[in-house]
């Protein structure tokens, strides 16, 4: 039968479950995708480890929360296998990524027709079921601080899933891009046309040493203190710094703050209209999903142990 990773309980990656479970069937408005490679993202243990952040209630439906124990898994890349009666333009064997969806840690995941982006074929299966929720961030957060040519924007946390990503658009923007990143991290944003910083103490007199002409826009996906400290010191406009994570600080700081809380910017629209151009460039080349590692969906509690010990640069994705 079927396989499907689930959490039994709150707490940490050792309560995950490989249940099995009937074959889904498609609902009228949407598909049945069969699973090769699902995403795994920090929201999926954040989902069942209680530290999730309170939600508003008017994006409880885009950050995933059901009364019930969450399902996991928000992005995937697969096969269709089924279609719902009124779904049009899609068939079965199309090849498509999948986003938004929920419990992708899966064999076979349900969705609406309207989450599918057709797959490019020179895009692997690896790269394309861990493209997008990375990609959307990185995107919704260079949008909120309208980083153009010209300019000069501070990544935190470059070498992670969504500062990477966050490199590489920038970078294609024409942006100067200056990333934090452990040392060992930095040969590979240097390839993607950023100049590495290490964070730690004097991290703001490196970045000035690496951007002279000051520093336009700052990104933060590292969520520390030094982060937003030094973002608010070497950044003049604060309506220019954005920040997917970190302590209440960010709130009474006057910056962006992305997300799904109350008084944060969820972002939906601009998310959705990133989806197909981010897979566009993904399959023509032109923007580059850096896969750490991948395992086994039996193994789903080992790659939420590597995700959450944060050592890996770029994504970790299960292969069905």
């Amino acid at each position: 039968m079927p396989r499907i990773v689930r959490p039994t309980a709150y707490g940490t990656p050792d309560v995950l479950t490989v249940l099995e479970v009937p074959t889904p069937r498609a609902a009228a408005d949407g598909v049945v995708v069969e699973v090769r490679a699902a995403g795994v993202n920090p929201i999926d243990w954040k989902l069942y480890s209680g530290a999730f952040h309170d939600v508003d209630d008017d994006h409880k439906d885009a950050a995933w929360i059901a009364a019930s124990m969450p399902s996991i898994g928000l992005e995937c890349a697969g096969v269709v296998t089924e279609v719902g009666v009124d779904v049009t333009g899609v068939q079965v064997g199309d090849e498509v990524v999948v986003y938004p969806v929920t419990a992708a840690y899966a064999d076979y995941v349900t969705a609406p027709a309207t989450s599918l982006i057709a797959k490019p074929a020179e895009l692997g299966w690896a790269e394309a079921g861990s493209l997008i929720l990375t990609g959307t961030t990185a995107f919704h957060a260079l949008q909120v601080t309208g980083v153009t040519a010209g300019e000069t924007v501070l990544v935190h946390g470059g070498a992670g899933g969504v500062g990477l990503m966050a490199v590489q658009l920038a970078a294609a923007a024409g942006a100067t891009v200056i990333a934090t990143a452990a040392e060992r991290n930095h040969a590979l944003l240097r390839e993607l046309g950023a100049s590495p910083v290490a964070y730690g103490p004097g991290l703001a007199d490196r970045v000035r040493a690496a951007a002279p002409h000051g520093v336009s826009a700052a990104v933060d996906f590292a969520g520390t203190d030094e982060a937003l400290d030094v973002s608010l010191e070497l950044v003049a406009d604060r309506s220019r710094i954005a920040s997917i994570t970190g302590s209440p600080r960010r709130a009474e700081s006057g910056i962006k703050v992305l997300g799904y809380g109350p008084g944060e910017d969820a972002g939906a629209e601009v998310r959705a209209a990133a989806r197909g151009d981010l897979v566009d460039r993904a399959g023509s080349g032109a923007l580059r999903v850096i896969v750490d590692a991948t395992f086994p969906l039996s193994e789903a509690a080992k790659a939420h142990e590597v995700g959450l010990a944060g050592h890996a640069p770029g994504k970790l994705v299960l292969i069905p």
